[in-house]
């Protein structure tokens, strides 16, 4: 007789524990135990659960291959965390799950070392392997969003996704009533359903104070501020607009004479620009977007193009706004020594210009639909037991089910967007032009960096954090994959990875050359860089646009997605009584109030960038790899705490505890 000693862990998460039977065979290269099932005594509805078995065969099955796991179809789902079996020989060797199982269903493990298509030699294996792939993309079907857009899975009810796929309880019941509680508040204050604009910037800000943090009430009280504009092409939501400004763009005519006065003593504009100290922010993608119509007349999206001054005091400043693109003379060009309305009406079309960007491209588009696309190459290319599956998972997690969520209460009528001044059609175009211009070197962050000339301009928290976490995060995944693929030519031999890059190419990119995404990896360092790229964007690149949206969107004024009223044609005919009718009314102003406050997403369930809780990997080369990651992170995030405790605005949001590892919200 043979005896297999099996440890079964249940998941850690609400509802994770059952009552009901198990069965569980074990399939080896000689032969497979009978079909045995778990007493009830060793589990039970408690979560996190450790049961202890044993499987009796006759003799020993050979080298174990698969575990078959089957539930009774009695009560609730189980969450199955991993299972430990001990042979005869003492070897003992780990099958993770970290799946649900509803009534009457199994599921076949694979355990051991993780394996690329062409290491399986076993027929048992390969044919396993194949099956499985077939099944995920029947489950995980493309689908069409809109021309010129990022394909979607082809699903639109989040709760029709496979269980492993779906939010956590938690989670679902923690999105669902934040959001009743915040619109509880504001109905208390008799705020909600209002179709008024805000009688006066005192009633605006008791409307956002009922939720609040240090620095959206920072943002309140500075946002006139000319040094706090210019901080915000730097630090803010949207670090990805700025450039350093070489030389005036032909459809800019501004003289010498205009800005002479916001200069250093005795200094020109060619001479700053030589120096390195002029920077600019053009928003011609938004030229020509369709608008919506309100009280019959459309509303305005500006073109604008700002250009900024960093002054000797290391202050960056805005010294011109142009709010459309071709020059003429009903497009002046505002400066500072304008009215202080006329100023603050241009600075504030060009916050709207930014926030509408930020929302629709730098986030929405960046940080959730490509990544959507990476999680379905993965699911439907890479078996459970592909290294770059294991590695991946925890930055595809809840990426599936937010952005059905997204399509459905974000972009849906009625909803978050339809209070911007796009209409949907012109919300599509400026995705499509984001997508046209996003290309691989825009995504790898040091590259983004160089190519827009910021490599050396002070007080770029932004950069400083992102460049030491693109380092550690390359470094890591360096480790990994050249743990798992040790030449070049198993990168090549990889049919399951150049299947998953390919549909990234295609499905993503929209089979577009110009990308300079590739459309097949040939070598060890080609893998590093995309899936560097992948992580980075999953998780750090998103964090550093949703964490501060509440903080730099939740003061309407600072960043208004919606303007009622065309921006000045000529200077001189506005004043400050005037700024409040061009903001939304107070029920548009609460929807993004509300909606920013929900996307700071602290749930109790967060998993910070580096973690694993699932144990998915065996090999104990990989698991010291994850360990030495997160002490790297660990350490960065006790220097940005240290760095942040010197700072009038402390910059956080890509603190690696604050980081989530995947775009979950």
């Amino acid at each position: 007789m043979a005896e297999y000693s099996l440890k079964v862990t249940t998941g850690s998460m609400l509802h994770a524990g059952t009552f009901d039977n198990l069965y569980v065979t074990l399939i080896g290269t000689e032969r497979q135990s009978e079909c045995t099932q778990l007493t009830s005594l060793g589990l039970d509805d408690t979560n996190g659960k450790v049961g202890t078995f044993a499987v009796t065969t006759l003799f020993t099955l050979g080298c174990l291959l698969f575990l078959k796991m089957e539930k009774d179809p009695l009560e609730k789902d189980w969450f199955c965390s991993t299972i430990v079996v001990t042979t005869p020989e003492g070897d003992e060797m780990i099958f993770p799950c970290h799946r649900w199982l509803s009534k009457g269903e199994f599921v076949l493990l694979r355990g051991g070392r993780a394996t690329k298509a062409f290491e399986d030699l076993h027929p048992k294996l390969v044919d396993q392997r194949k099956k499985e792939l077939v099944q995920q993309k029947i489950i995980y079907k493309w689908a069409s969003y809109a021309e010129g857009l990022p394909y979607m899975v082809d699903i639109k009810d989040k709760n029709a996704l496979p269980a492993e796929s779906r939010f956590s309880f938690s989670r679902a019941f923690e999105l669902q009533n934040s959001k009743k509680e915040i619109y509880a508040e504001f109905e208390l204050k008799g705020l909600t359903d209002l179709n008024q604009q805000f009688e006066s910037f005192e009633a605006l800000k008791m409307a956002s104070l009922v939720k609040k943090t240090p620095l959206a009430e920072y943002v309140s009280e500075h946002w006139k501020d000319d040094d706090f504009f210019g901080y915000q092409f730097l630090n803010g939501i949207n670090p990805f607009i700025i450039q350093r400004c070489s030389k005036l763009p032909s459809n800019f005519p501004l003289t010498e004479e205009m800005v002479q006065p916001f200069l250093a003593i005795g200094s020109s504009l060619n001479a700053e620009m030589k120096k390195g100290n002029i920077f600019l922010g053009d928003y011609k993608i938004m030229e020509g977007l369709s608008t919506k119509v309100i009280d019959g007349k459309p509303t305005v999206v500006t073109p604008a193009l700002c250009l900024l001054y960093l002054n000797p005091q290391k202050k960056l400043l805005p010294i011109a706004i142009q709010l459309s693109q071709q020059p003429s003379e009903e497009n002046p060009i505002f400066l500072p020594t304008d009215s202080e309305s006329d100023w603050m009406l241009a600075k504030m079309f060009v916050r709207s210009a930014d926030a509408l960007h930020h929302l629709l491209v730098s986030h929405l588009l960046r940080t959730h639909l490509l990544p959507e696309v990476f999680t379905m190459a993965t699911l439907r290319n890479l078996p459970k037991n592909h290294p770059l599956h294991k590695l991946l998972t925890p930055h595809h997690r809840f990426t599936i089910p937010i952005n059905i969520l997204a399509r459905e209460t974000l972009l849906g009528p009625g909803q978050f967007f339809s209070k911007t001044s796009l209409d949907k059609e012109g919300q599509l175009e400026l995705m499509r032009r984001g997508l046209s211009r996003t290309t691989y070197s825009s995504l790898c962050l040091p590259e983004n960096i160089a190519a827009r000339g910021l490599e050396s301009i002070p007080n770029f928290h932004f950069r400083d954090d992102a460049l030491r976490l693109w380092s550690i995060i390359n470094s890591f995944i360096q480790s990994m994959v050249a743990y798992y693929y040790p030449s070049d030519s198993e990168v090549s031999a990889d049919s399951e990875l150049q299947e998953w890059i390919n549909e990234i190419f295609y499905y993503g990119f929209l089979g577009n050359d110009d990308s300079g995404f590739p459309s097949s990896l040939q070598t060890v360092e080609e893998l590093i860089q995309v899936v560097t790229t992948v992580v980075f964007t999953s998780s750090a690149t998103h964090s550093a646009g949703n964490r501060g949206q509440f903080d730099h969107l939740g003061w309407i004024p600072n960043g208004p997605l919606s303007l009622n009223k065309a921006p000045p044609t000529t200077k001189e005919q506005s004043s400050m009584e005037d700024i409040l009718a061009y903001l939304p009314k107070k029920s548009g102003a609460i929807l993004v109030m509300s909606s920013t406050w929900l996307f700071r997403g602290n749930f109790s369930d967060f998993e910070p960038l580096g973690t694993y809780p699932e144990q998915r990997f065996a090999e104990p080369a990989a698991l010291q790899m994850v360990k030495d990651f997160q002490a790297v992170l660990s350490s960065l995030s006790v220097a940005i705490t240290m760095r942040n405790s010197k700072l009038e605005l402390p910059f956080n949001y890509l603190n690696p505890k604050e980081i989530e590892n995947s775009p979950g919200i």
